[in-house]
């Protein structure tokens, strides 16, 4: 599967100057969202991703909120097991965390895979995974749609996989290049 020919066609990859989730400025952007949007392409994606992920034999897949809710179903639908998500929460000392509601039931020992459409630094789905992992299940392994890290390796010791693998720069707020800081920035 051709994951950025995928992008393209949906209109999800853009260039420009972006704002990440990470904090980081970027010249490229893939919007999951709205590729997502498309059935047809939902469900290759999640077919695709449950495939790669299926010999895990995960109890449940898990997805941060909010993105990471229909890419969990999907891959869960292909593997054959519970989709769950975890969402975002402030913790007793007003930092921003990830909490897994109570009307999900895991117990402890159960193997998950956490997925997300586009990692930079997986951040975010790290958060996720330590809310799951606080209620004693075990994280075998990670999914993403594309991987934008520069060094493909395991996140926290978690095997990474992924449909697609690509690497471009991306910059701290007070590193960003002149040719990049002239295109008018866009949050996302």
């Amino acid at each position: 599967m051709d994951i950025i020919s995928l992008y393209q066609r949906a209109g999800a990859y853009h260039e420009g100057h972006f704002l990440l989730a990470s904090g980081r400025h970027s010249p490229k952007f893939f919007q999951s969202t709205t590729v997502m949007q498309y059935p047809e392409y939902a469900e290759q994606i999640g077919s695709a991703l449950g495939q790669t992920l299926a010999d895990l034999k995960p109890d449940f897949v898990l997805g941060p909120a909010m993105g990471g809710v229909v890419l969990s179903y999907l891959v869960a639908k292909n593997i054959g097991c519970r989709s769950l998500f975890a969402e975002k929460a402030l913790d007793e000392q007003g930092q921003k965390t990830m909490i897994i509601r109570d009307a999900f039931k895991i117990e402890a020992g159960q193997r998950f895979v956490a997925v997300e459409d586009v990692v930079t630094t997986g951040g975010s789905l790290l958060k996720a995974v330590r809310a799951a992992q606080a209620h004693g299940a075990i994280c075998v392994g990670l999914g993403f749609i594309i991987d934008r890290r520069k060094e493909h390796l395991p996140l926290e010791g978690i095997p990474v996989r992924s449909l697609e693998q690509i690497y471009f720069d991306t910059y701290a707020p007070d590193q960003v290049p002149q040719w990049l800081a002239e295109i008018p920035l866009q949050e996302i």
